[in-house]
């Protein structure tokens, strides 16, 4: 076969990964779409006191058994954000949203968002909640030696 029959093998084959690829994503922002507005509609303001939060996996988080059986079967290997919260005078176990995991605290009450066992959203109930900052590790320059950045580690100067 001539170098040519390849090269329009190997393009064909990249313009159909391509177009697979297309149609996935469409199928998925679809579901996804479906699934924000269950959500919307269902979501309810809820005053609650976080006892605990941690990752763990799917059959660890102390969620109900219906819950773990009707979660894909991708979940059960990843580890997921979960929630331990008194809500009223129940103690439950909530599936947190990754993007608010960090900005909820423990052994606080928060005025939070949720969707089911779902947590959408984090509010302070009394107070705002504080922000994790992320620290910038400082530059070491060009001109430094080995020796003089461990003097300067050691004085607690990085």
């Amino acid at each position: 076969m001539p170098w040519w029959g390849t090269l329009i093998i190997m393009i064909a084959i990249v313009a159909a990964f391509i177009i697979a690829m297309y149609f996935i994503q469409k199928r998925n922002k679809k579901r996804m779409d479906e699934s924000q507005a269950q959500i919307d509609a269902t979501k309810q303001v809820v005053s609650m006191l976080v006892i605990d939060k941690k990752k763990v996996r799917l059959k660890d988080s102390g969620l109900p058994a219906v819950v773990a059986e009707q979660m894909p079967k991708r979940y059960a290997i990843r580890k997921m954000p979960i929630v331990k919260a008194k809500v009223g005078p129940r103690i439950m176990s909530f599936i947190a949203d990754q993007d608010i995991f960090d900005m909820i605290p423990v052994k606080a009450e928060v005025k939070a968002t949720v969707s089911g066992l779902y947590i959408v959203d984090v509010r302070g109930l009394r107070t705002p909640l504080e922000q994790k900052s992320t620290k910038k590790k400082k530059q070491v320059k060009k001109e430094d030696s080995k020796f003089d950045i461990l003097i300067k580690k050691g004085r607690g100067e990085m």
